[in-house]
């Protein structure tokens, strides 16, 4: 193999910094096997990449891909490519090489993972850190489409085993198919959060991936601090609402284990807000005021 080349033009920063992450989609393939729906994966990985960088400040420059098998299906792998090439340009991203392992015996047949590597860059005075953060600084929500690529092994569980839905079974609590419910794709925040980055508006950002806000929105707190989110500031999901039905989930484990209709947290100084929602609605960005930061030890609290 031969290695991918991008030249990276310089002249546009003080102090380049490279940012970069790897994922993989997880176990929400299933569904797309089941479903024959392979164009949307590409875009989940894609954008989780992208949005895991981006709350940094970095903008994408370049992603590789690794997609395994046990016999490749020209046509599924076309799908895929495409799907990544489609999202990457959306992204402003080049989509410079990647590995596609043939490996029989090892994947059952018409299964395959996909698993994605992105690098961005950001000037070093405008990495985004959540340092700056402070008691009194507000918290705005950005919806999700829906799981985006997180908790599908209880979410699977529960709709396949303890309902016995079908993939392709319309259910009228969520007014589509189970597995359209599932399959809805993994959005990209980047042009909401070039949009507050550009205005100099936020310190500090959050991607609700697995863990939910209750793990990763602690990630960016400094010492000394807390959140408060207030429960019922946003809609949440119709498939939340009944994945919870159906397995009886307490709220602390929806909370821990899905985005619950928040795919991002950005924080903003008290006194930029109504600036900072002023642009977002400029920019057609829904968002939602979800709390605030307090004093506390670096834990979410739920009002």
């Amino acid at each position: 193999g031969f290695g991918g080349l991008f030249k990276l033009d310089t002249a546009k920063y003080n102090q380049p910094v490279l940012v970069s992450s790897a994922d993989g989609v997880g176990t929400k393939l299933k569904i797309a096997f089941e479903l024959g729906i392979h164009h949307t994966v590409g875009a989940d990985l894609v954008n989780h990449c992208v949005n895991d960088i981006a709350v940094q400040g970095a903008a994408p420059l370049f992603f590789l891909d690794y997609l395994a098998t046990g016999a490749l299906d020209g046509d599924v792998a076309e799908k895929i490519v495409t799907g990544l090439a489609d999202a990457c340009r959306a992204n402003g991203c080049a989509l410079i090489g990647g590995e596609t392992a043939q490996m029989p015996g090892f994947y059952a047949d018409g299964e395959y993972d996909l698993a994605g590597f992105i690098v961005g860059v950001v000037d070093r005075e405008k990495l985004i850190t959540g340092a700056t953060i402070k008691a009194g600084d507000v918290l705005i929500g950005f919806p999700s489409t829906g799981l985006h690529t997180n908790g599908y092994s209880l979410a699977r569980k529960l709709f396949f085993e303890t309902a016995g839905y079908r993939a392709e079974q319309y259910v009228n609590a969520l007014k589509e198919k189970a597995g359209a419910a599932l399959m809805k794709t993994h959005r990209s925040y980047l042009h909401a959060i070039q949009k507050l980055t550009a205005a100099d508006l936020v310190v500090g950002m959050a991607h609700i991936t697995g863990g939910g806000i209750t793990e990763n929105l602690p990630r960016i707190l400094p010492k000394g601090l807390g959140a408060c989110i207030n429960l019922g500031s946003w809609p949440v999901l119709p498939v939340f609402e009944h994945l919870r039905e159906l397995g009886h989930v307490e709220q602390d484990e929806m909370l821990r284990t899905f985005n619950m209709g928040i795919g991002l947290v950005a924080v903003i100084p008290a006194e930029k807000f109504n600036r900072a929602k002023a642009v977002l609605e400029r920019a057609g960005e829904k968002s939602y005021l979800i709390g605030k930061i307090q004093k506390g030890d670096r834990k979410v609290i739920y009002a």
